[in-house]
């Protein structure tokens, strides 16, 4: 007795994977919106671009002021041993601006002053006290008693010169015992380091001298050594190390 198969509609077709056919795409889920991200995002740009411009307007507002090239000591004049720097305009600081430099000349240092300092005008006094042990002495000196170029600032060697130099030694007693050599015995300096607090040059007179007025910062005990020889007219400065 034969069994007749029966297929039921379809049951030709083999059995076929449900995968899609190649080259079809899988569906992808919907990206979902995130507003907050997006709103700080773009309110960090806001904020970046308004610091940029911010400090593009800040870097425009700038002032030239006064900074020294070289250490000034106390009861010292700046000199020439300044230059013009810019800087961000502070109205809280009292800074010297460039326009004011003639003016700064004419005031001493209350304290000494480093090199590399902006200068402002608390720094700054008229006739500011020396320090502690020290004496301002005033010499005349003639061409060839001094160095050319001699300057506020500088350091020098006080020497007594001339005839009777030798006897500069009845002077060395005032000299104390921090100070120097003799006073011109064996060509022993008076002051091995004094500092120049003021040279006048000829434009700051009408009246036209062939001497050299210098103003020396020293030890209190040197000054006598150094008048007594300036009055003799028989100092000479030296430019030492130290400058």
């Amino acid at each position: 007795m034969k069994i007749q198969e029966r297929t039921g509609p379809g049951g030709n077709r083999s059995a076929t994977s449900a995968q899609p056919a190649m080259g079809e795409r899988l569906p992808t889920p919907p990206r979902e919106r995130k507003p907050a991200l997006a709103a700080l995002a773009v309110l960090l740009i806001l904020v970046g671009a308004l610091g940029a411009t911010m400090l593009v307007l800040r870097a425009g507002d700038r002032v030239e002021v006064v900074k020294v090239t070289s250490d000034i000591q106390a009861g010292e004049s700046v000199g020439d041993h300044v230059i013009s720097v810019l800087v961000a305009e502070d109205s809280s600081i009292n800074y010297v601006k460039w326009n004011q430099l003639a003016a700064l000349k004419k005031l001493k240092a209350k304290s000494p002053i480093y090199k590399g300092t902006v200068v402002i005008g608390d720094m700054f006094a008229n006739g500011a006290e020396l320090p502690a042990g020290k004496a301002s002495v005033g010499v005349a000196l003639k061409e060839g008693q001094y160095p050319s170029g001699i300057k506020s600032g500088d350091t020098v060697a006080v020497y007594r010169v001339g005839d009777t130099a030798t006897g500069g030694s009845r002077s060395s007693g005032s000299s104390n015992s921090s100070g120097s050599a003799s006073a011109g015995a064996d060509g022993a300096p008076i002051v091995e380091k004094a500092k120049v607090g003021s040279v006048k040059s000829d434009t700051d007179s009408t009246i036209s001298s062939t001497n050299l007025p210098v103003t020396l910062i020293v030890d209190e005990g040197q000054a006598a050594a150094v008048a007594a020889a300036s009055s003799a007219g028989q100092v000479a400065l030296v430019i030492v190390p130290g400058n």
